[in-house]
C-alpha cells in the first residue's frame, strides 16, 4: 500500500527527520512501514505524536500525525492529514456490537485519522483490520498534526450533535452520553486485542 505514496529520501531537516534517520529509516516508505508495524495503543499524551517513536505505539491520530509531520519537515505538501467521521458499527469495527446493542444503537459516530494523497486514503492503523474497510465518511476535514488534540475532539463532538439531531435521537441521547458509550466501545476494542 505504501508504494502508492511518494518515496522521498529523508533529509536532516528537523527533529522528526533526525529521529527517523537515527533509527536507520532513510525514506518515506521505510517510515510508513516502521510506523505501521508499531502496536496500536493510546499514547501517554494524545497530542504528542512524537511519542509514537519513544513509546513505540500509537493510535490512528498519533501515527498519521507523525507521518504527516515528517512530510511537512521534508516539504512534501501533497500528502495530507485528514480526520474523518464514520459510523462505527460491528461490521466495520468488530468488537463494538455488544456495547452498541446494549444501548439500542446500531452505530455511533467515530473519528478516524489517515493520510490522503492524490485523492486516495492511506490508513496504517487499520491495515490488517478484521472488519470491513471504512469506505464512507459522514464528513472529512484536513487537519495539521497539532490539531489531533482539542480541535479533533471538538470536531468529533460537533458531528455527534448533528448526527443525533439528524436521526432524531436527541430526545434519548445527548453528546456526553454518546461519548460515554463511545468510550465503552473503545474499551471493548482494547479488551478484544489482549
Amino acid at each position: 500500500m505504501s508504494q502508492r505514496l511518494p518515496c522521498f529520501e529523508i533529509r536532516l531537516r528537523g527533529e522528526i527527520s533526525n529521529t527517523f534517520l537515527q533509527l536507520g529509516v532513510t525514506n518515506f516508505h521505510e517510515a510508513v512501514t516502521f510506523v505501521h508495524q508499531l502496536p496500536y495503543g493510546r499514547n501517554t499524551d494524545r497530542t504528542e505524536y512524537e511519542s509514537v517513536l519513544t513509546e513505540r505505539k500509537g493510535t490512528c491520530s498519533t501515527k498519521h500525525a507523525l507521518l504527516s509531520a515528517l512530510c511537512i519537515e521534508q516539504a512534501v505538501e501533497e500528502v495530507k492529514l485528514l480526520t474523518g467521521i464514520y459510523e462505527m458499527e460491528e461490521s466495520n469495527t468488530p468488537g463494538v456490537g455488544q456495547v452498541l446493542h446494549a444501548y439500542g444503537l446500531q452505530s455511533i459516530p467515530e473519528a478516524h485519522c489517515y493520510l490522503k494523497y492524490r485523492g486516495k486514503r492511506f490508513d496504517f492503523t487499520r491495515f490488517h483490520h478484521a472488519g470491513e474497510p471504512i469506505r464512507t465518511f459522514l464528513v472529512e476535514q484536513e487537519i495539521t498534526p497539532v490539531q489531533i488534540g482539542d480541535f479533533k475532539l471538538a470536531f468529533h463532538r460537533a458531528v455527534m450533535a448533528q448526527w443525533l439531531n439528524e436521526r432524531e435521537l436527541h430526545r434519548t441521547f445527548d453528546v456526553p452520553r454518546l461519548w460515554y458509550i463511545r468510550e465503552q466501545c473503545i474499551e471493548a476494542l482494547a479488551e478484544s486485542k489482549t
